[in-house]
């Protein structure tokens, strides 16, 4: 091994990966429960949510292709497409809503 050489597996990195496509469905609950009361910007949660929810699903994806572990990319995808279908209902509720 030479110096300053860093030799990664890949299943290490899908695996870090893996875990890392968790990260934004945790922040965007934060957020969520940070953000909330009548002078909340819905339009913002919602950007920034479904964001989130995309770099989700393609570490989950980039995880499975690295890794060729299920249980991440199902757990990845589940969980930022739940977050990416509430942001889209939420958007829906703000055209509906307003006259």
């Amino acid at each position: 091994m030479k110096w300053g050489v860093i030799v990664l597996d890949m299943r290490k990195v899908g695996s870090i990966l893996g875990v890392t496509s968790l990260i934004p469905v945790i922040i965007c609950f934060v957020i969520f429960y940070t953000l909330r009361g009548p002078n909340a910007d819905i339009y913002f949660f919602v950007y920034i949510s479904s964001i989130l929810s995309i770099i989700g699903i393609l570490l989950a994806i980039f995880s499975w292709v690295m890794s060729k572990r299920l249980i991440l990319l199902i757990i990845g995808l589940l969980g930022n497409g739940f977050v990416l279908v509430c942001a889209f209902f939420l958007l829906l509720a703000m055209g509906i809503g307003e006259p």
